[in-house]
C-alpha cells in the first residue's frame, strides 16, 4: 500500500512539474506577445508624432497667412497620406491627393465613393519635390478654388473654427468619402491637432 502512495505521489510531482513547466513556457509567451505588440505600438507612436512634427510648421504658416486651420490641414495630410507612407506620398510629395496634369503628374489608382459603393479608378495626380510644396499648392487649392468654381473653398478659409472647416470641406466636394468631415474632426481630436492652430 504504501509503495502505491509513493508512486502516486511521485506521479502527482511529476503532474505538477509538468504543468510548472507548461504554465512558465505558456506565461513567457504571454510576456514575450505583449512585449512585442507594447514596442509596435511605441514605434507606430513615434512614427506619428515624427510626421506630425515635420509637417506643422509649414501648416502653421499656411494658417498665419491665409487663415487655413493648421489641424485641418494636419487632418487631411493624414488621412489623405496614411502618415505619409501611402505610394502618392512617400514618392511624390502629394499629401493631399490633388490631381494634376502633364508632365508634373503620374497615373495611380484610387478609390472613389460612387453611388453608394467605393470603386477604384485610375487618375492623375500631381508631384511635388516637398511636403512643403504640397502643402503650399493645399493651400492655393484652398485660396483660388477649382477651375469650375473658383469660390469653392471660400467657407472652408473662412470657418470660425476646425468643425466648421472640415464640414465645409466635405460639402465643397473635396472628397468623395460621405464621412470625411466626421474622419477629419476624429483625427484631429484623437491626436489634438487643435492645439497647432494657436
Amino acid at each position: 500500500m504504501k509503495r502505491y502512495s509513493k508512486l502516486f505521489i511521485c506521479i502527482l510531482i511529476f503532474c505538477g512539474l509538468l504543468l510548472s513547466a507548461y504554465l512558465g513556457r505558456h506565461y513567457y509567451r504571454i510576456k514575450e506577445q505583449q512585449r512585442i505588440e507594447k514596442k509596435i505600438k511605441e514605434q507606430d507612436r513615434l512614427e506619428k508624432e515624427h510626421f506630425i512634427k515635420q509637417i506643422t510648421p509649414e501648416a502653421q504658416k499656411m494658417q498665419k497667412d491665409y487663415h487655413i486651420f493648421a489641424s485641418v490641414i494636419l487632418a487631411q495630410a493624414i488621412l489623405e497620406s496614411q502618415w505619409g507612407k501611402s505610394k502618392l506620398s512617400s514618392q511624390y510629395h502629394n499629401l493631399f491627393g490633388i490631381k494634376g496634369t502633364g508632365e508634373n503628374s503620374r497615373l495611380m489608382e484610387t478609390k472613389e465613393y460612387v453611388n453608394g459603393h467605393w470603386i477604384v479608378i485610375k487618375g492623375r495626380f500631381r508631384i511635388y519635390k516637398s511636403w512643403d510644396e504640397s502643402i503650399e499648392d493645399h493651400t492655393r487649392l484652398m485660396l483660388n478654388g477649382t477651375d469650375n468654381n473658383k469660390q469653392n473653398y471660400d467657407r472652408v478659409v473662412n470657418a470660425k473654427n476646425y468643425k466648421e472647416a472640415a464640414i465645409n470641406l466635405q460639402k465643397a466636394g473635396y472628397a468623395t468619402d460621405p464621412g470625411y468631415a466626421k474622419k477629419l474632426i476624429s483625427v484631429i481630436q484623437a491626436y489634438n491637432l487643435d492645439k497647432y492652430d494657436k
